[in-house]
C-alpha cells in the first residue's frame, strides 16, 4: 500500500543517487548485493544482540539500497530479468534476517516468548505474501496492492525496535502484534486477489496427466509397433 503512494516522491529523490551511483561504475546488481549483505549482518550481529536503536539506523540505511538499485536501472534504462530475480531474491534474504534477528532477541534476551512467536508469523506471512505475488505473476495474474506489503512490514517492525531501544519498551509488542494481525490479514487477501484475478481472466482448468494411467503407445508412421 505503501509502495504506490511513495513511489513519486521517493523516485525524485533515489533518481540523482542513482545516476550518481552509475557514474562511478557501479551496476544496480552490485548495489543490491551490498544492500542485503548490510541489512542481514545489522540485523544478525546488532538487533539479534540487543543493540536496538543502532540496529535499526544501520539496517534502514541499507534497506534504503532496495530504492538505489531501481533507481539506477530506471537512469540506465533498461533493467534486466536476472536483476529482477535477484533483487526478489535478496528482499527475501533480508527480511527474513532482520524477523529471525528480532524473534531471537526476543526469545534470549527479552525472554518474551509469545512475542517471540509473533516474529517468526510476520516472517513467514512475509515470505508467503511475496511468494503468492511472484507465483500470480509468473502465470499472467495481475494483482494490485495490499494491507501489509514488503515497505509496511519494514516500517512497523523497525519503529517498534528503534523505538525499543529509545527506551519505549512496549513500542515492539505493539508493532509486532499490529504487523502479525495484518501479514495474517494480507495472506487471506492475496489468495482472494488470485482466485479473483482467476475467474476473471476465464481461463479454463489446466489438464492433468495420471501418472499411474500410461499413455496409449502412437505407432510409427509406417503402420508398425513402436
Amino acid at each position: 500500500m505503501l509502495n504506490s503512494i511513495a513511489r513519486a516522491t521517493t523516485s525524485r529523490v533515489m533518481d540523482p543517487i542513482g545516476r550518481g551511483l552509475l557514474r562511478i561504475g557501479l551496476s544496480p546488481d552490485t548495489v543490491t548485493v551490498i544492500g542485503t549483505i548490510g541489512a542481514v549482518a545489522a540485523a544478525t550481529l546488532l538487533i539479534g544482540s540487543g543493540v536496538l536503536f543502532w540496529g535499526t539506523v544501520a539496517v534502514t540505511a541499507f534497506v534504503l539500497f532496495d530504492l538505489v538499485d531501481g533507481a539506477m536501472a530506471r537512469a540506465r534504462g533498461y533493467g534486466t530479468d536476472y536483476g529482477i530475480v535477484l533483487d526478489a531474491s535478496c528482499d527475501r534474504l533480508a527480511d527474513g534476517a532482520l524477523f529471525g534477528a528480532i524473534a531471537f532477541y526476543c526469545f534470549t534476551q527479552r525472554d518474551d516468548r509469545w512475542l517471540g512467536v509473533a516474529a517468526l508469523v510476520c516472517l513467514v506471512c512475509g515470505q508467503v505474501i511475496s511468494y503468492v505475488k511472484a507465483r500470480a505473476d509468473s502465470v499472467d495474474l495481475k494483482i494490485g496492492g495490499a494491507l501489509a506489503e514488503r515497505a509496511e512490514r519494514n516500517l512497523l517492525s523497525l519503529v517498534g525496535t528503534g523505538l525499543a531501544g529509545l527506551g519505549l519498551p512496549l513500542a515492539l509488542p505493539i508493532c509486532l502484534w499490529i504487523l502479525t494481525a495484518a501479514s495474517a490479514f494480507t495472506v487471506v487477501q492475496r489468495l482472494l486477489q488470485v482466485r479473483t484475478a482467476y475467474r476473471a481472466s476465464g481461463r479454463a482448468g489446466n489438464p492433468i496427466s495420471n501418472p499411474w494411467i500410461s499413455e496409449p503407445e502412437t505407432p510409427n508412421p509406417d503402420g508398425s509397433a513402436p
